[in-house]
């Protein structure tokens, strides 16, 4: 039914309070299939490796993309119609969504075409993750672990300035786990949330628990506006190679994961140059191809050479070799000039 109603100025604001950035992407966008924080084939061209994200930093109202393959597409909804119809003036957009949409705002006859748009499909829910509840309490690090750090070429300095601390006690979910007198363990510090590292443990346990996002990164403000963004795959490798080049961040793991639309675009906003840089074993190379191509990035792992050592990070590297070895690997790869 067609109704009447007062003209409204148009504005992004006045078309967001009747559909929401999600409503204005999935009209759009030529792929079905596309989900949030899910890199897709971008709607910009033709390609075979997706490269393309459409991301959220806080809900369903705050959804921005970015295209990988060329980071000159990229913004929030209204951008993304811009860009998709090469309409060239940001009032006509706003004027075709309005139409397309039968909102009326900007010729004050509604009909309502939007309300049977937006009810055809099931919105995704955006929930944060439950982390689990971690406790720790601290203590001095004791010589047996100052002297494993050292071997990383690290000091108590070091371990400080990367909120790295010795653990005495660790609650989970407020009931204690126990720990062991003689493993070694320690807690990695993140805006509250603690990772939980014990190097000598086996897999099972050797990260447990960490209610750590995902996404936090170790770093950042080390690559702000720098030329070469070295992006490596823990806080120890992290802290080693940082020895040697100075911007440096990490991810938490190989995943994919780790790799938001907010850490992808800080690091490419921030970097001229994207050097992944994961473990040498299968695993790793495997990853970094997979990473690499689907946001543009450089890969320089450690040389398999060293694999039947069982070194194959550049942590374990610079215990075994030194940190004079990787500075001049990185120099022979024109990493460092």
């Amino acid at each position: 039914m067609i109704k009447g109603s007062k003209k409204q100025r148009i504005s992004t604001n006045v078309i967001l309070t009747k559909i929401s950035s999600y409503d204005i992407f999935k009209f759009y966008m030529p792929n079905n299939d596309w989900q949030i924080n899910v890199v897709t084939h971008s709607p910009f061209r033709d390609e075979r490796t997706p490269s393309f994200i459409i991301g959220n930093k806080e809900g369903l109202d705050s959804l921005s993309y970015i295209d990988f393959g060329n980071t000159n597409f990229k913004g929030n909804c209204f951008n993304f119609v811009m860009q998709l119809y090469n309409i060239s003036n940001f009032i006509d957009v706003l004027k075709k969504i309005d139409t397309d949409f039968g909102l009326g705002i900007s010729t004050g006859v509604v009909t309502e075409n939007y309300k049977k748009i937006i009810t055809s499909y099931k919105k995704p829910e955006i929930k944060p993750k439950d982390y689990s509840f971690i406790q720790v309490k601290t203590r001095k690090f004791t010589n047996e672990e100052l002297l494993y750090w050292n071997d990383y070429y690290q000091d108590i300095d070091d371990l400080k300035a990367n909120n790295v601390f010795s653990i005495s006690e660790l609650y989970l979910n407020k009931k204690r786990i126990v720990l062991k007198n003689s493993e070694l363990r320690f807690g990695y510090l993140y805006n509250g949330n603690w990772k939980i590292y014990r190097p000598f443990s086996d897999r099972k346990w050797k990260w447990m628990p960490n209610n750590v996002p995902i996404t936090a990164m170790d770093g950042m403000e080390d690559i702000k506006n720098c030329h070469t963004a070295f992006i490596t795959k823990s806080k120890k490798d992290y802290m080693v190679m940082k020895k040697i080049f100075p911007t440096v961040c990490a991810v938490q793991n190989e995943g994919v994961g780790c790799f938001s639309y907010d850490n992808v675009e800080y690091i490419t906003d921030n970097s001229e140059k994207q050097i992944l840089s994961f473990d040498s074993d299968t695993t790793g190379v495997n990853n970094s191809i997979d990473i690499t191509n689907m946001f543009g990035f450089d890969y320089c792992n450690v040389p398999k050479k060293y694999l039947p050592e069982g070194i194959n990070d550049w942590a374990d590297l610079a215990k075994g070799y030194g940190l004079k070895v990787i500075e001049d690997y990185l120099i022979t790869k024109n990493i460092i000039k």
